[in-house]
C-alpha cells in the first residue's frame, strides 16, 4: 500500500510542479509583451496632446481643396506654424479662415 500511496503523491506533487511552471511561464510571457518597445508613429503625442501642428496644416490642406484659388494654403501653414496650431482653420467658419481667402477679380 505503502508503495501505491507514494506513486499517487508522486504523481500530485508533479502535476502541482508543472501547473506553477506554466503558471510562471505565462506570467512571464504577459511581462514581456507588456514592456515590450512598440515601433509606431501615433496621431498622439506622448505628452497627452494630439499633433495639433499636424491637424492644422491638414485641415489648411482640406480648405485649399475646397476653395481652390481663393484661399491661400500657403499662409495658412505657415500660420499653423508660427503660432503652433493655437488657431485650427475650420472650413466651414468663415471667420476662422478670413485672412487667408482672396478675392478673385
Amino acid at each position: 500500500m505503502r508503495i501505491r500511496e507514494a506513486n499517487i503523491n508522486s504523481r500530485t506533487l508533479t502535476k502541482m510542479v508543472s501547473s506553477k511552471i506554466i503558471f510562471f511561464g505565462i506570467c512571464l510571457l504577459i511581462l514581456i509583451v507588456a514592456y515590450s518597445p512598440a515601433e509606431a508613429s501615433p496621431q498622439i503625442e506622448l505628452m497627452g496632446g494630439y499633433d495639433i501642428i499636424g491637424i492644422c496644416i491638414t485641415n489648411c490642406a482640406q480648405c485649399k481643396k475646397m476653395y481652390g484659388a481663393f484661399f491661400e494654403g500657403h499662409l495658412c501653414a505657415e500660420a499653423c506654424v508660427q503660432f503652433k496650431g493655437k488657431t485650427i482653420p475650420d472650413c466651414e467658419d468663415l471667420s476662422s479662415i478670413a485672412p487667408f481667402l482672396n478675392k478673385m477679380n
